[in-house]
């Protein structure tokens, strides 16, 4: 982690901005952003702290990250916009999104960057179904997650395996499309952001990512409200 990517490119020359929503996570965020320092990556992090109200932004700035503070609680699609914004003013030619909650791997950002700087791709998936099932699913959410590969498949034609996932990298094409079109939403920020980028022209890969439980805190959605926020977004990608 640097203080400016301009000082410290990473691989060829490319600026990487790693970007971290967080509301409330005081408890796993030190722990998350000292991960990120340890892995070896030329870049920037930028918290972009959504209206918590605990030591969650504190924590980000003693940490040594870049912290934008929002004023209220925009949800995991607001901040992301919010820090795809950033990414584009600033420059940057790379933007990964990584939890603060450490369900993500630093050292597999590394894979996620091999695979965009190939070629051929706007956007690169951090997929837990191509890593052998290791991931624990629970059963209301391996059946949503089944549900939610086909819609994408049916509305795209793409093979997506883990439309769910945060774990994202994306160019400055990508960049550029999400700083103006990010649906905030639950489950809008990933299968429906993955579904506009596709229907606007743009390639989607997927790599195999590990991921680990929550350091710290619960999911925000439990069995019947992830149910409902399911059937929600297949609606909403259908009509749209």
């Amino acid at each position: 982690m640097t203080d400016s990517g301009r000082d410290r490119p990473g691989s060829g020359g490319r600026r990487l901005l790693i970007i971290v929503p967080a509301y409330n996570e005081q408890d796993a965020i030190g722990e998350t952003l000292a991960s990120l320092q340890s892995a070896g990556v030329a870049c920037d992090v930028l918290v972009v702290n959504d209206g918590s109200t605990d030591a969650t932004a504190a924590i980000a700035r003693r940490s040594g990250a870049k912290v934008l503070d929002l004023a209220c609680n925009l949800s995991v699609g607001g901040a992301m916009q919010v820090g795809y914004q950033f990414a584009e003013a600033n420059g940057y030619d790379a933007a990964v999104q990584f939890d603060a909650d450490g369900q993500h791997r630093a050292d597999q950002v590394a894979a996620l960057l091999a695979r965009l700087d190939a070629g051929g791709v706007d956007m690169v998936i951090g997929s837990r179904w191509l890593a052998g099932g290791e991931y624990r699913f629970s059963v209301d959410r391996r059946v949503g997650s089944r549900l939610l590969s086909a819609l994408v498949r049916l509305l795209t034609g793409r093979r997506i395996t883990d439309p769910t996932s945060g774990f994202r990298a994306a160019n400055r094409r990508a960049i550029r499309f999400f700083s103006r079109h990010y649906p905030q939403s639950w489950l809008g920020d990933t299968v429906e952001a993955l579904v506009q980028l596709c229907r606007h022209g743009m390639a989607v890969a997927e790599v195999a990512a590990q991921m680990l439980p929550r350091r710290a805190g619960a999911s925000a959605a439990g069995t019947i409200t992830g149910f409902i926020h399911t059937l929600r977004i297949v609606l909403a990608v259908l009509i749209d």
